[in-house]
């Protein structure tokens, strides 16, 4: 996600899991599109937290499919940093 939390890449993975292509998810609102409500907030903090430079790994979380299915994501949040550290 960008540093507005909005897709900025989905893979191929991505979309087998969720069901969701990348042309779905391409500029949406990670959490607010596709995080189950009660989750919402813990998954914000983890990416607000990575934009940060303070990166979470396996953080577990459940991700509504398009299909209507629960299924567990594991989440690393890294921050991507351009040429110049930024």
């Amino acid at each position: 996600v960008d540093v507005d939390g909005n897709v900025n890449v989905w893979n191929q993975n991505a979309s087998a899991v969720v069901g969701f292509t990348s042309k779905e998810t391409m500029g949406k609102h990670l959490v607010s599109e596709f995080i189950l409500k009660d989750f919402r907030a813990s998954v914000q903090d983890v990416l607000d937290k990575a934009l940060k430079g303070d990166e979470t790994a396996n953080f577990q979380f459940p991700l509504e499919t398009k299909a209507g299915q629960r299924v567990e994501i594991l989440l690393n949040a890294t921050t991507r940093r351009d040429e110049t550290g930024k």
